[in-house]
């Protein structure tokens, strides 16, 4: 069965984005994008809430731009052919190759669990990923946690009164003392 993973990166305080909305102190150093890169070739499908697909709609047409790198080509040749998967009350429509979905996260997961695929269901955005916490269908928590104190603002971890479980997996320090936490929720 494929797993539903959830990663992004969070402040040491556990915010995804600040009391300001801003996540700059997020942009990865070469180093951790070469991760993020590797990473998401695990995935076989990304479902995102609305406002994280409408911040990863820059990678669109991000390959036009001729200030790009190398890393970052290599970014949008993997992220702009994924499958996605976008949850929102307000969009009518998506581009690329992204569909909206048409139930919610429980129903749209177990479509895709049932489905012949490849790779990680991955989910992007704390409202969908607490959604989805919730009905325990998280099987692996990811955490890029960037040494920044930022006081308050969007949550990584879902806030409901539910223990849950997990077994670390792996670790990783890099050299911008960023630490990612990869853990497996125990079953």
């Amino acid at each position: 069965m494929r797993s539903v993973t959830y990663s992004m990166g969070l402040s040491l305080d556990g915010y995804i984005v600040g009391p300001d909305g801003g996540f700059d102190w997020t942009v990865p150093d070469p180093e951790v994008f070469r991760f993020w890169i590797d990473g998401i070739q695990e995935v076989g499908v990304h479902l995102l809430g609305r406002r994280l697909y409408e911040t990863m709609l820059y990678w669109e047409n991000a390959d036009q731009d001729p200030s790009l790198d190398a890393a970052e080509l290599e970014w949008a040749g993997l992220w702009n052919p994924l499958p996605k998967v976008v949850f929102s009350t307000t969009l009518s429509a998506v581009r690329g190759n992204a569909r909206l979905a048409s139930g919610g996260v429980a129903e749209e997961i177990e479509r895709l669990r049932a489905e012949p695929g490849e790779g990680d269901i991955a989910i992007g955005g704390a409202t969908l990923a607490a959604e989805a916490a919730a009905s325990g269908l998280i099987d692996e928590y990811r955490a890029m946690v960037h040494p920044v104190l930022v006081g308050g603002g969007i949550p990584f971890f879902p806030q409901h009164e539910r223990r849950v479980d997990l077994e670390l997996v792996e670790t990783r320090t890099f050299s911008s003392n960023v630490v990612y936490l990869r853990y497996r929720v125990a079953r």
